[in-house]
């Protein structure tokens, strides 16, 4: 980490000088940068040497970390609306900084997305013995980064995202992150395209799981209602202990009341799981077509909802349409097939049947690496591959299997041991004959 004058030749409120003191020679910044640059100096026109996190080589120059800059400012906060004095980390590389074609494909001007079309920012609650700012943030941020790079996913205010480790690198059980709005940067359109700031928020399992029960938007409202749990700016309290259910008990009722009226909003993740087709032979024995092998860990997911259900547009949380699978192939009728499922990646099997198919939404499993989706569709839902004659059916990787009204009571209630304590060995095989399905929950 180093400190740097990254805003070269704009006025600055701190220690003005006559011009006369000094030789003045102005730095022209790529316009994508000075953009962002302009913006946060609005905010901290006090600042305009904050600390930054820089890669030693540039990733347009073959260096590992897709951010070029991370800068780090000191909020003093205010009191009187509750906002305590924090760390705000800055990201600098999602969106397209230079405009050449050296990070991201060219834009055609401002009206669109600048790079991927969001930067990363991250509130961390200061403490008061603290006279330089944490270092581990930028290194959850640029794996973050990694991630987007590497899959082509974009993260949105509302997703959330499973690391399964401690933020900070400790036993924490902050190990977890939900995505919010910055509270003070707002979209910015930079002469490459608009950039918006996508916040992360430390959350507990209990508060991950919530969100994948309901949705994002309402559990990052209910963090603003308390201090501990972020506060109005969604500030992260590394020292946090308690659930926002621990602090308040009655947030468990308003919870099951939003899933009841409204279902979830989570229609997908990315997951460990693969699919393949079940053929009986006329002796009775059974083989099996792969379709796809296994998968790697479950990781970011998102909250985002096509128009109307319709499964045919873009759904940003698998980052998938119909024209853009890998391997399109004719529309195939299948007989029978059997689902395997990691068990975290199970556990959300339950969540889609009641938040989702329930209320007439399709949700949507997705291989990290390789092609294999499988989408479990209600009957109402537009656009898909399947029929009541044809309730399976496949388009080259793209599994598509109807659930039906009178089958998810059914279905749920066999999957019912996915919501309690494993105390059965795993894997375990829940077979549907009557619908041509099968399901097998492995160990994670």
């Amino acid at each position: 980490m180093n400190e740097t004058n990254h805003q070269n030749g704009m006025h600055c409120t701190r220690n003005p000088r006559l011009l006369s003191q000094f030789q003045y020679i102005r730095q022209v910044l790529p316009a994508g940068l000075d953009s962002l640059y302009i913006l946060c100096k609005r905010i901290y026109p006090d600042q305009c040497n904050p600390l930054q996190a820089t890669t030693l080589v540039k990733y347009w120059l073959g260096g590992p970390d897709p951010l070029d800059y991370i800068s780090i400012y000191t909020n003093p906060g205010d009191r009187m609306i509750g906002i305590p004095p924090h760390w705000h980390y800055i990201s600098f590389g999602l969106s397209d900084l230079h405009g050449d074609g050296r990070v991201h494909n060219p834009s055609n001007g401002p009206d669109g997305p600048s790079g991927f079309g969001f930067e990363l920012s991250f509130r961390l609650l200061k403490d008061s013995s603290e006279t330089s700012p944490p270092t581990w943030p930028p290194r959850l941020m640029q794996s973050l980064a990694k991630y987007v790079f590497r899959t082509g996913n974009t993260l949105y205010a509302g997703d959330h995202i499973t690391w399964h480790n401690g933020l900070d690198g400790s036993e924490t059980r902050l190990r977890h992150m939900l995505m919010g709005e910055d509270p003070q940067l707002q979209v910015t359109v930079t002469p490459h395209g608009s950039v918006r700031f996508v916040q992360i928020v430390g959350a507990f399992i209990e508060e991950l799981e919530a969100v994948q029960r309901w949705n994002g938007p309402g559990v990052l409202q209910l963090f603003k209602r308390h201090a501990m749990t972020g506060g109005p700016w969604l500030i992260t309290n590394m020292r946090r202990v308690e659930t926002m259910f621990d602090i308040d008990p009655s947030i468990h009722d308003e919870i099951a009341e939003g899933i009841r009226t409204e279902g979830s909003n989570l229609c997908g993740t990315s997951a460990r799981c693969t699919w393949i087709e079940r053929n009986y032979r006329n002796d009775g024995a059974s083989h099996f077509k792969s379709v796809e092998h296994s998968m790697n860990n479950l990781r970011i997911v998102n909250n985002s909802e096509a128009p109307n259900g319709d499964i045919k547009e873009k759904d940003r949380n698998v980052n998938y349409k119909r024209n853009e699978l890998s391997e399109l192939t004719q529309e195939h009728f299948l007989e029978n097939v059997h689902l395997t499922f990691n068990l975290e990646a199970g556990r959300l099997l339950p969540f889609a049947l009641n938040g989702r198919i329930r209320h007439g939404r399709h949700f949507t499993f997705r291989a990290e690496t390789g092609n294999a989706i499988i989408t479990f569709v209600a009957p109402s839902v537009s656009g898909t591959l399947v029929t009541e004659n044809k309730p399976i059916v496949a388009e080259g990787s793209w599994l598509h299997v109807l659930v039906p009204n009178n089958f998810i009571d059914i279905m749920e209630s066999s999957l019912k041991f996915l919501n309690e304590p494993i105390v059965e060995p795993l894997p375990k095989t829940i077979e549907w004959p009557d619908r041509n399905l099968t399901i097998t929950i492995n160990p994670d």
